[in-house]
């Protein structure tokens, strides 16, 4: 039994934020019920290519990015524009323990699912909004996506090449960071829900804003500018408290080397051959080594280039000194210790035979993870959720499906 295998969540969001959160609950036992419009469902599903490949080789109708996000719910067709589809939402909802929802600001209120509304058919319901901005402020009303929170909430100002340099500016993480952040946070906070109810007896609404959280996300950068006015500036992949704190250049490539303090810099320094630099009153500190930033990394890529990535990893990690290589995912799924923690994970596909997985982080002694069942198909438990939750019959689904609620 996974830790919240006694929880229903009703999820109608799609995307990433929302359906990230979701899977998060899902793998710890949740039963995740997947609200999708009949016919299209959520809108990664044609985010491709690339797409799942059947054993043929053949494209099927899920795209990868779909598949990142909905692993362990079940996926049911409900068009909820209808009145009766907006009954089974209810119904649905009136059964569960959370909801969550992307929507627009107010977007639901027309169908009578918002949380006033559901709120009043289950005062113990937790209902977590997920937006651009926020439900108050004057940007609420705003759609907001990952790409264009990252430049608004300052992440890309902080991000890229410094001026000056070949290929200065600002650039987005790889990833859809905010989104996926906004997922984590959002499970803290309905985790959070959950244990005020168990104390209370009631649910809250949730108000979690892609903005706010890329915000917090910000951390030391932020401080940086808090404490002392000055907007941090882009340094590439150097860092803007520690040195050195960043990749260099060797033999066959480039290798990140992350010292943390004075004594794993003395340890680097023998290591590279120049023990003096330990000693010198320009690097032999920290802060030093900051305020002489512009002298000590030359110094360091004319000696790093002088051995192999493999070397210097091998190296400094024996004399205790942090560091690691820039592996492409296809090297990073194929390193001893990505696959002895079981990092990629296979599970049972209709259309493809299987599918594979990044594994949830989550490490449970007691409870652990369980992978239930791949990303569902649109629609793909339809019939067995209302009957299961809402006890309706095979004659009252058929006559749901002609009225074309389903």
């Amino acid at each position: 039994m996974g830790a919240l295998s006694h929880l229903r969540v009703l999820d109608l969001s799609r995307v990433l934020a929302g359906p990230w959160s979701g899977q998060i609950l899902a793998d710890l036992g949740a039963d995740v019920i997947k609200v999708e419009r009949p016919g299209n469902g959520d809108d990664t599903r044609s985010w491709g290519p690339p797409f799942l490949k059947d054993a043929q080789g053949e494209n099927t109708s899920e795209a990868a990015y779909y598949l990142s996000a909905n692993r362990n719910k079940r996926s049911v067709t409900i068009d909820f524009t209808q009145p009766e589809g907006q009954r089974l939402v209810r119904e649905l909802a009136a059964r569960s323990d959370i909801v969550i929802e992307n929507f627009k600001v107010g977007g639901l209120a027309a169908y009578g699912l918002d949380y006033q509304s559901l709120k009043a058919v289950n005062p113990k319901l937790i209902y977590c909004s997920i937006t651009g901005f926020g439900q108050t402020g004057p940007y609420a009303k705003r759609a907001g996506y990952d790409f264009m929170i990252q430049g608004l909430g300052g992440l890309m100002s902080l991000t890229g090449r410094p001026d000056g340099e070949e290929g200065a500016g600002p650039v987005k993480v790889g990833v859809a960071l905010t989104d996926i952040l906004t997922g984590l946070y959002s499970t803290v906070a309905i985790l959070a829900a959950l244990a005020h109810r168990d104390q209370a007896g009631v649910g809250q609404h949730i108000d979690m804003a892609l903005l706010d959280v890329q915000v917090a996300c910000l951390a030391n950068q932020a401080m940086n500018y808090l404490t002392t006015g000055n907007p941090p500036r882009r340094l590439g992949n150097a860092h803007p408290n520690i040195v050195p704190y960043q990749d260099f250049p060797t033999a066959d490539g480039n290798f990140i080397l992350t010292v943390g303090n004075d004594g794993q810099f003395r340890k680097f320094a023998e290591v590279a051959g120049q023990p003096q630099w330990a000693d010198d009153p320009r690097f032999a500190t920290n802060k030093q080594r900051v305020a002489n930033r512009a002298a000590l990394i030359p110094l360091i890529r004319q000696a790093t280039v002088f051995k192999t990535t493999t070397e210097w990893v091998q190296q400094l990690e024996a004399a205790g000194v942090p560091c690691g290589p820039i592996n492409d995912l296809a090297q990073m799924f194929q390193d001893p210790q990505v696959l002895a923690r079981g990092l990629a994970v296979n599970l049972p596909h209709a259309l493809a035979g299987s599918v594979p997985q990044v594994a949830s982080p989550i490490r449970l002694s007691e409870t652990p993870v369980e992978y239930r069942h791949a990303p569902p198909l649109l629609g793909e438990h339809t019939e067995r959720v209302l009957a299961d939750v809402l006890g309706l019959d095979a004659e009252a689904v058929q006559l749901l499906r002609g009225a074309g609620v389903l």
